[in-house]
């Protein structure tokens, strides 16, 4: 009689923790789908660009200089693939996310030095270019927010209690959020 109680409570501390298990598993796959719209909503920015670029190259004496920051730019961030398995790797993450910022960067440059050419603004080319710009980087915007939302609640399920010692054993790990880049927190300095 022992003998099957013994049983019974082992198969139920199995079943609980099979449960545990698919639980945590469920949470982890929605952070890496959360991931990859993400990645999508970047690569639809990085493709865009191509096309901004030719458009900017039509305009006379445009800045090169300008030009190829934003290509160079471009093509380091499409070189830095970061895969949901890789998102525990704190250097990987901080290299994505400098790459990112850096395109953000030199996209912005050009935006500003297109201002002083008026045939350039005149094109609709460009100003669609614009707007599509502009609406990913909102799509970034929010995926990025709707990431941190599903890893905190993967990061919360992981803390809690008994889960933690189902996840501390099985090998779950906390997965980072995405955090504003340096020096956002000041607000940008307008000059009329």
């Amino acid at each position: 009689m022992a003998k099957w109680i013994a049983l019974g409570a082992v198969l139920v501390l199995l079943l609980w923790g099979m449960s545990i298990n698919n639980s945590l598993v469920t949470a982890e796959e929605r952070v890496n789908e959360a991931w990859g719209q993400v990645n999508t909503a970047y690569q639809r920015r990085a493709d865009l660009i191509p096309n901004l670029v030719n458009t900017v190259k039509g305009a006379a004496n445009f800045e090169q200089e300008t030009l190829t920051a934003v290509i160079d730019a471009r093509s380091k961030a499409s070189s830095i693939q970061l895969t949901a398995d890789a998102l525990n790797d704190p250097n990987a993450v901080k290299a994505f996310e400098e790459a990112q910022a850096g395109l953000r960067s030199s996209l912005s440059r050009l935006m500003v030095v297109a201002e002083n050419y008026p045939q350039l603004q005149a094109t609709q080319a460009f100003r669609d270019l614009q707007v599509q710009l502009e609406g990913t980087e909102n799509r970034i915007s929010t995926e990025r927010n709707r990431f941190n939302t599903v890893v905190r609640d993967y990061n919360t399920a992981l803390r809690q209690f008994p889960r933690n010692i189902i996840a501390g054993i099985i090998g779950f790990d906390q997965k980072p959020y995405f955090e504003a880049a340096a020096g956002s927190e000041q607000a940008p300095t307008v000059q009329f």
